[in-house]
């Protein structure tokens, strides 16, 4: 293996011993090696070096191993990032992979475990940096002129890797996702790298269209079909002849709609509206839907017949609050966008402003958050994007998620536990956090923790006793209903 096509690993952590055996690890591999003693050198290397996988250390002085992922992240997000991490730190390192990490090592160190590790995270990210050129040629050609087909989660390399797998074949396919996920983006990849791609592909948004102009607009109509339909006009079925007929939103589309559509498919003949002559048609069907068809089809509100013609394939799109590792990607893909949309200089996102954002549910997925930084790159009166910048409907739904309520006349005792509960809940347990947050010692919390537990000892044993208690005059009063009934009964024998 020549220089020229070495894969590179990036080691960061601030002891020197340890940077130099992983570099010797590493180096016996077959990897070129670069070193580096703190996160801000870390940076300055990747803005400089092509590195394929990153190796940091959690805990390290001024920029520790999370600040160092996130700022990687918007620099180079396709470097795939492993955190090192002692046990002590295990609960940060795999939070730090919803934020974007591919994984972490524990020590001490095993050199088959290290190797193995860094060579998944090469696959993955060779993967993810052909997906990306990928896009970046699509995005030049006049088919995939709007395609915007980020991330590098697992489950998007799935979608992504679904899709070209089925694009050379002619099998129809059925794109599922909420809205705003994307499902164009892929419909129009599958047609760019298919046997198709320099055909037409011709979208149609079925749930704009109300129902006898959207069979006009599939079908086509001739001269006098109807009043206003002054001259013959082709539909998208002719226009897409040879090519590809995107059919968005296809779950609105009604029954008799759904008639015709099915019978395109099964035969590959229609009629314009108004006219007699058979029109063949050589299309390929991709639809997508934000529609359940399945309950659909139950309901019947759509044929099931009608849902296995479209559905050959099934690519499901999944919504970005279960990919968040994606949202710092997006983040820098659409700033960049905006910055030159714009004409105006941003350079990144503050910490706490992307914290935010990873934060958010983002019920409008990847069309919402290009709206969000849009908004921002256009407002923000600084280079970077802050917490300000931000709308009140992301911002706020943090903000209430920091708060908790106290009722009024609550105990202090009562107040003081809660808030120590609080913490540690949103610390995920880390007493030292939630000590720092408090401004208490460390000791001062494992105190107070076990006070509340004897607390809560006793209470238990306490109801206990009082449930004990009230179960020995549930009997008691079940003998005596029992006695009376007995007497009751022997009452009417005697007077019987």
């Amino acid at each position: 293996m020549n220089n020229s096509t070495k894969q590179t690993v990036l080691i960061v952590d601030d002891q020197e011993s340890i940077r130099l055996a992983l570099s010797k690890i590493l180096s016996i591999e077959g990897y070129e090696v670069f070193l580096a003693e703190s996160g801000e050198s870390a940076l300055d290397i990747l803005r400089e070096k092509k590195i394929n996988v990153m190796l940091s250390d959690l805990k390290m002085h001024k920029m520790d191993g999370l600040r160092l992922l996130k700022a990687s992240k918007l620099i180079k997000p396709e470097v795939e990032v492993i955190l090192i991490t002692a046990h002590g730190t295990i609960e940060k390192a795999v939070g730090a992979m919803k934020d974007g990490a591919y994984d972490f090592i524990t020590k001490p160190f095993k050199k088959i475990v290290i190797a193995n590790m860094i060579r998944k995270a090469m696959e993955k990210q060779a993967l993810v940096v052909e997906n990306k050129y990928l896009h970046e040629q699509l995005a030049h050609s006049e088919h995939d002129k709007h395609a915007d087909i980020i991330g590098q989660s697992d489950a998007m390399c799935d979608v992504i890797k679904l899709a070209e797998q089925v694009a050379p074949s002619q099998a129809s396919v059925l794109i599922q996702g909420e809205s705003g996920t994307g499902k164009e983006a892929i419909a129009s990849l599958i047609h760019s790298i298919g046997v198709r791609m320099d055909k037409p592909f011709i979208k149609v948004s079925c749930a704009a269209l109300p129902d006898t102009l959207l069979e006009s607009e599939l079908f086509g109509y001739e001269k006098g079909a109807f009043t206003g339909a002054a001259n013959q006009k082709e539909g998208r079925f002719e226009l897409a002849h040879n090519g590809t007929l995107f059919l968005d939103e296809i779950g609105e589309i009604t029954p008799s709609i759904q008639v015709k559509l099915l019978r395109v498919l099964q035969e590959g003949e229609f009629e314009r509206l108004g006219g007699t002559s058979v029109i063949k048609s050589n299309v390929r069907i991709i639809s997508a839907t934000n529609v359940d068809l399945a309950n659909a089809i139950v309901q019947k509100k759509f044929r099931e017949d009608l849902f296995y013609r479209l559905n050959v394939i099934t690519i499901d799109i999944p919504p970005l609050r279960e990919r968040r590792e994606d949202i710092p990607l997006l983040i820098s893909h659409f700033l960049k966008i905006y910055q030159k949309k714009n004409n105006k200089r941003v350079d990144g996102i503050s910490e706490e402003a992307l914290d935010i954002m990873t934060g958010y549910q983002w019920p409008g997925n990847v069309r919402e958050i290009k709206n969000v930084i849009e908004r921002a790159v256009v407002l923000t009166q600084d280079r970077i994007i802050t917490q300000k910048d931000l709308p009140g409907n992301i911002t706020g739904s943090r903000s209430e998620d920091r708060k908790f309520s106290i009722p009024f006349g609550m105990p202090l005792r009562e107040i003081e536990q809660k808030i120590i509960i609080e913490t540690l809940k949103r610390s995920k347990g880390d007493k030292e956090v939630t000590a720092k947050l408090l401004g208490i010692t460390p000791r001062t919390i494992y105190r107070k923790m076990n006070l509340l537990e004897e607390e809560e000892k006793r209470e238990e044993e306490s109801n206990k006793e009082e449930l004990k208690k009230k179960q020995e005059e549930l009997k008691r009063k079940q003998e005596e209903l029992k006695r009376m009934q007995e007497e009751e009964e022997a009452n009417d024998n005697i007077n019987s």
